[in-house]
Parts: structure tokens; sequence; C-alpha cells
């Protein structure tokens, strides 16, 4: 846990108590009391958030070595290797991928968790379907780690440029924390194959 994650706590805590604060007061029929205490919550809410928008636009990508983990709290993926296999008009790639867990008491699974491949102009590959395939959102104990293997299919005229792991569906809760990397106006840390 950072110090951006315990601040973004701490707002999310002070938000809270705003809220039940200006409805205390209207209650209590404190007219005057309710909106100042609203008014100064949003004016606190606002430069907290343009905070976070103005670290995405201005930081750039992040950019991993094979080996070097991408951690979404205690649930960790590290690109371990990659092999190309040019197919006729297509160009294969096997990806071996190690997730693991940091936790020290704790089982935990990291679920709508995705990887795909991208290419040097921004399009996206997702792995290929396979059921006997482990599945990237499987439970692991504390300290435990499982290698993934996850196969990839790009036209030849596609030139990969590296590995990403994201998050896909639910609440984006990386959006509202100070350099987590995730927002609309940046993109996700990739692992270059080269």
């Amino acid at each position: 846990m950072t110090i951006f994650d315990l601040l973004f706590l701490l707002i999310a805590l002070a938000t809270v108590a705003a809220l039940a604060t200006a409805i205390f007061h209207a209650i209590r029929r404190q007219v005057r009391k309710s909106p100042r205490v609203l008014s100064i919550s949003a004016v606190s809410l606002a430069v907290y958030f343009a905070i976070c928008c103005a670290t995405t636009l201005f930081t750039p990508r992040r950019e991993l070595a094979i080996g070097q983990p991408q951690c979404f709290d205690d649930w960790c993926v590290e690109l371990d290797g990659a092999i190309k296999l040019p197919v006729g008009v297509i160009t294969r790639y096997q990806l071996s991928i190690r997730i693991f867990s940091q936790a020290k008491r704790i089982s935990q699974r990291e679920n709508g968790i995705a990887f795909y491949l991208e290419e040097d102009l921004g399009h996206r590959y997702a792995a290929i379907s396979n059921p006997s395939d482990i599945r990237s959102n499987s439970l692991l104990q504390p300290g435990e780690s499982v290698t993934l293997t996850r196969g990839f299919e790009l036209p030849s005229t596609a030139h990969a440029a590296g590995f990403v792991a994201t998050h896909e569906g639910g609440f984006p809760i990386g959006w509202f924390v100070i350099g987590e990397g995730q927002s609309l106006f940046h993109k996700e840390a990739i692992t270059r194959l080269q």
C-alpha cells in the first residue's frame, strides 16, 4: 500500500463524514451549515480529481522488462518469456506468464484480469481461448505462484510491441488513486517483448 492509496482512503472517509455531517445539519434544521459543508467537500474532491488527471496526463506510460512484475496490491503478474512462431499469414506467440501473491496471511484471486498482446499501432489481440489453460483468476495461497501459458495470433504484418495485463469490467477504482497508472488519459503498463 502506497501513500497515495492511504490518501485515497482518507479522501473517501472525509467525503462520507462530510455527507453525514450535512445530513445531520439538515435534520436539525441548521440550513446554513449543510451547503457550506457540502461545498467544501465538493471543492476538495474537485482538486483531488484534478491532481489524479494531471498525474496521468503528464507521466509516461510505464514500461516493464520481461521478468519484471506488475502488481495490483498483493496480486502480481509477470511475463516470463515469449516464443514467436511465424505460420503463413499469421504469427503465433506463446507466452509464459507467472501470477503470484505477495500476501502474507490471506488467500486471494484477481477477478476481471485480461491479457493482451499490443502491436506498435496500439491494436490489441486477446489470448486464444483454450479450455485446458489454468485460469488467470485462480485462488492463490499466501506466497503462492502459478505459471500460465497463453497463445496469441497476430497478422504477419503486425509487430507485437508488448504484453498488457489489465482489468476489465467492474468499477475502475484505479482511476481515483494518484499514480495508479490507469485512467481515461493513461494506458496500462506494457511489458516489452524485446
